[in-house]
């Protein structure tokens, strides 16, 4: 496989540039997290880094450390902040791998024994119900 290049037009580095809207999370100097406007159940949210990468084949290492910290604040505070009894993390790379929008991102999903998943690319979500999840999320960020 030869080497892709990054997109800068991307809907994830439109969030980032503030050129599209997202119901923020949390924020640091080298990631940012969001609501998934389509998500796969309640509390779905995404981190993304801020320094462009495509996906996990070509990010530098310091920037997706920095990703994985993020992304463990925030699985913490979606169990917590929806009482959920998992969450699943997935990341998906290259179109062959799953991967949709090419920004690396990693979805967090709070889990509830005996619900499904809903399926992906599925209907929009309310955005009104986004602004209070992120909230609820935000405010259970220890």
């Amino acid at each position: 496989m030869t080497a892709k290049q990054y997109d800068s037009n991307n809907v994830f580095a439109k969030i980032l540039r503030g050129e599209m809207p997202a119901h923020k999370i949390y924020e640091d100097e080298d990631t940012f997290a969001f609501m998934d406007i389509m998500p796969r159940g309640p509390g779905h949210c995404l981190v993304i880094p801020k320094r462009p990468a495509r996906n996990i084949l070509d990010i530098e290492p310091d920037s997706l450390a920095t990703v994985a910290r993020t992304t463990q604040k925030i699985a913490k505070a979606v169990v917590k902040a929806f009482n959920a009894d998992g969450v699943t993390v997935q990341q998906f790379n290259e179109s062959a791998g799953g991967q949709i929008v090419f920004h690396l991102h990693m979805h967090i999903i709070p889990r509830f024994e005996g619900v499904a998943l809903n399926p992906p690319g599925g209907p929009m979500e309310d955005s009104t119900v986004l602004a209070a999840n992120a909230e609820k999320i935000a405010k259970a960020i220890a």
